[in-house]
């Protein structure tokens, strides 16, 4: 949490070109949609997420922003420094809107699942607390089931072999805070910011 702290304190953002990690909300879909995950520093959740699915590849991801996810009805305009000790029992989070003609909700429920240690509870490498912790937040009946359907393959094909359990809530989701602007495409501004170690293909 220091090294995360000091990462923003010490912010020199060069100048970055956003078209190249976003693009209009145009598509040929009938209706977009919406997954909402978290796995740890959102940084580096994000950063990934765009390298892999970027907007203007049209690949399915049209827009991700991080955010603040809360269950805590009494935190509705939750700030970093607010959330960074827990006590909001909010979530660094990804909100992401989708074609999913494109791409599906279980392809990016797996997605989520390559790119971090969804074995650890409430921390994510250097990183430790609620704020950090893996989760899947749900919309509807539809999405829940799917993204149990995924969680019981990834389970039984990647970590039961290894006798490794998943610990990643899947839950519906809760009052959605975006984050402030300079947390949006933060690794891509600062090519010094501390990036954690699990943000890669695990498979």
């Amino acid at each position: 949490m220091l090294t995360h702290m000091k990462a923003i304190l010490n912010m020199t953002p060069p100048v970055v070109d956003p078209a190249m990690y976003q693009t209009t909300l145009t598509s040929s879909a009938k209706h977009l949609e919406i997954v909402i995950f978290a796995a740890g520093c959102f940084w580096g959740l994000k950063q990934i997420s765009l390298k892999h699915f970027p907007p203007s590849k049209n690949k399915g991801i049209l827009k991700i922003l991080v955010g603040y996810m809360g269950r805590n009805a009494l935190f509705l305009n939750p700030n970093y420094g607010s959330i960074s000790g827990g006590a909001t029992d909010h979530t660094e989070a990804l909100k992401i809107k989708f074609d999913p003609g494109l791409v599906t909700y279980k392809e990016l429920i797996e997605f989520f699942y390559c790119v971090h240690d969804t074995t650890t509870k409430n921390s994510q490498g250097n990183n430790f607390g609620t704020q950090y912790r893996s989760a899947i937040f749900t919309l509807n009946a539809t999405q829940r089931a799917a993204a149990q359907s995924v969680t019981a393959h990834v389970q039984a094909r990647r970590f039961a072999p290894r006798k490794r359990e998943i610990v990643t809530i899947i839950c519906d989701v809760g009052s959605w805070c975006d984050a402030e602007e300079h947390h949006q495409l933060y690794l891509f501004k600062n090519s010094n910011g501390c990036e954690c170690p699990t943000h890669r293909l695990h498979w």
